[in-house]
This record gives structure tokens, C-alpha cells and sequence, in this order.
């Protein structure tokens, strides 16, 4: 069967599919570019002229889900009432649905991030545009002081440990996404 010839942006998409695939079948440390191009049945020049090295994968899947998981929160943010708990169960919705639609392999791309500085700090850049975006729709509800970064820091640390108990099963997704909105409410609250 004669390969299909894909525009840049469709390529650039079927490889980032293929990516995650890997990640999910085979672990975040089989991820290499030489293992891409043989999984996507492309030349590995092809993966190269996309990805400069394994680093700049890793940051484009992360980057990739970054922009899936503020989506995601627009969306769930545009059916919320503009109340405290509304807005709180959006976030909390948004983002353990967010983590259980990528599901275990984000774990693995996630550690991989944390063992180079540079990509160390596209993760941290991302956290903050998030956790901005997160304040800017709380500080409503923050008091006269408004948000306080440690709050928001606690928040997104549960935010974390139960979107993983909710993709490894460890806990029912409602139950964790009902702990986060309640946590949200009951620490902006106290702000």
C-alpha cells in the first residue's frame, strides 16, 4: 500500500497521535524519535523535521495536552453558573475529565519532563498560565485579598493526587472531582 503524503500540520498531528500510542503501549521510556518514525511508518528524517530531538517531543506532547486541558476548562467554565461552587465544579470537573482522557501515559511524559531543566520549564510555564487562568476566574470569590498563591498551590496538589487516583482507579472519578470542587470552595472560601 503507497504511503499517504500528509500536509505539514496533518503529519505534525499523526505524530503526536502515534506518540501517545507509544507512550500508552510501551512506556514513556520506549519514546525515542528513531521508535517514532518506525511506529508512524515514516523516515526518521521526516520525525526530525518536526521534532528537533526527543526532548522537543516530550514538550510537544505536554504542550498538546496543556492546550486539551485549558480547553477543556473553557468548555466546562461556559455551562457553569457564575457562582463560587460553579465555577469550582468546572475546574474540577475539567480537570480530572482532562487527566482520565489521557490517562496513564501523561504520568510517564510527566516524569520525563521533570529530568531536564528545559523541559522542566515548559511544564512550570504552563502551570502558571493555568493557575493564572484558574485565579483570575476565582478572585471573585477570594475575599479582599483575593487568591493567594498558596491556596492555589494546594488546590492544583489535590488537583493532582486525585486525578491520578482517579486514572489508576484508586478512586471513582466522581468522587474525586466531588473532593476537588469542595476543596476549591472550602479554600477560596476561607480566602
Amino acid at each position: 500500500m503507497p504511503r499517504q503524503r500528509l500536509s505539514r500540520e496533518d503529519r505534525y498531528s499523526q505524530l503526536i497521535d502515534v506518540s501517545w500510542a507509544l507512550v500508552r503501549s510501551e512506556g514513556a521510556d520506549a519514546l525515542t524519535l528513531g521508535r517514532l518514525a518506525e511506529r508512524a511508518g515514516v523516515a526518521k528524517p521526516v520525525v526530525y523535521s518536526h521534532f528537533a530531538s526527543r526532548a522537543a517531543l516530550l514538550a510537544a506532547l505536554f504542550t498538546e495536552f496543556d492546550g486539551r486541558q485549558t480547553a477543556m476548562l473553557e468548555e466546562y467554565l461556559d455551562a457553569a453558573d457564575e457562582s463560587l461552587h460553579g465555577r469550582a465544579r468546572a475546574i474540577a470537573d475539567s480537570y480530572v475529565e482532562c487527566a482520565l482522557a489521557q490517562g496513564r501515559e501523561l504520568t510517564g511524559v510527566l516524569a520525563a519532563l521533570e529530568g531536564s531543566p528545559e523541559l522542566e520549564q515548559v511544564k512550570r510555564e504552563s502551570e502558571r498560565a493555568y493557575s493564572a487562568r484558574c485565579r483570575e476566574i476565582l478572585t471573585p470569590f477570594g475575599g479582599a485579598d483575593g487568591v493567594r498563591p498558596a491556596s492555589l498551590t494546594a488546590v492544583f496538589g489535590a488537583a493532582d493526587a486525585l486525578s491520578q487516583a482517579a486514572v489508576t482507579t484508586a478512586l471513582p472519578a466522581d468522587q474525586a472531582k466531588e473532593e476537588l470542587s469542595a476543596l476549591i470552595v472550602t479554600v477560596i472560601g476561607r480566602d
